[in-house]
């Protein structure tokens, strides 16, 4: 692992067989950071790939300012971002997909917007003005919205279900996850209580190699995640107040440029 003195951000990215675009990933990855002049740490969390993506991954990291977690096996992207979380040197953290759902251009630009706005959590949305999921078929646009409308009363967030996005490391280390599956970010917003939430707009990419992740296990595990996080939510008062702030695609990028 190549290391500096203090990242400011750090980014978690699950894996499961991804080596097809992972070092391309990582590259633009860094080359964005660094065009923004953001000091990034990665941190790959493989759960022993079988495709080797774990050992691709370790050969990054020698030229990159990157650690790698390998675990024993399938273990669920929630635990796997609960274990990159735990290694993390920045102060604050995020999470994305390695198959480039999630545009690695963005990640500079989200941390500026992080940062200029004093936020807690900085959620990348498909359902806010400018975010969009063209290459979906209905169906799966649909499970989808009503994932997250099923969310709403829980927080203010329109992509609670989303899968990209930053967070005060010190509150997400606070936070005891009990969900394994794909919904962290609903988890961490209702457990650790973020008072300053930010939501910025999107373009999800579907996947061009390998497999998607998503399953009918998932989508009932989600089930049961929403009735543990509404018992929460509704048995705990005295919370204090949250603040809710949207942009729009052109004001992000004016923060990203400065102006």
């Amino acid at each position: 692992m190549t290391s500096p003195s203090q990242a400011d951000l750090t980014v978690v990215i699950p894996t499961y067989n991804e080596r097809d675009r992972l070092g391309e990933l990582i590259d633009r990855l860094f080359e964005s950071a660094a065009a923004h002049k953001v000091a990034l740490e990665v941190i790959v969390v493989d759960d022993n790939s079988p495709d080797g993506t774990g050992q691709i991954a370790d050969d990054l990291a020698r030229t990159h300012t990157m650690q790698v977690i390998h675990r024993s096996g399938k273990l669920g992207l929630g635990t796997a971002v609960v274990a990159g979380f735990a290694a993390a040197t920045a102060d604050v953290v995020g999470v994305m997909d390695a198959d480039f759902s999630h545009p690695p251009a963005l990640v500079p630009k989200m941390f500026a917007v992080f940062r200029s706005t004093g936020a807690d959590v900085l959620v990348a949305s498909r359902y806010i003005p400018g975010g969009s999921t063209p290459s979906w078929p209905f169906k799966r646009k649909l499970l989808s919205r009503a994932a997250c409308l099923l969310a709403r009363p829980l927080s203010p967030i329109r992509d609670a279900a989303s899968g990209f996005f930053l967070i005060r490391r010190s509150i997400a280390r606070e936070v005891t996850i009990k969900a394994g599956g794909f919904k962290i970010c609903l988890e961490l917003i209702v457990r650790g209580w973020p008072t300053k939430l930010v939501e910025i707009p999107y373009q999800f990419d579907d996947r061009e190699a390998g497999e998607s992740k998503m399953s009918t296990r998932e989508a009932a595990g989600y089930l049961f995640q929403l009735k543990d996080l509404y018992l929460l939510r509704f048995s705990t008062f005295g919370r204090p107040t949250r603040h809710y702030t949207q942009f729009t695609a052109a004001e992000v990028e004016g923060v990203a440029r400065g102006r």
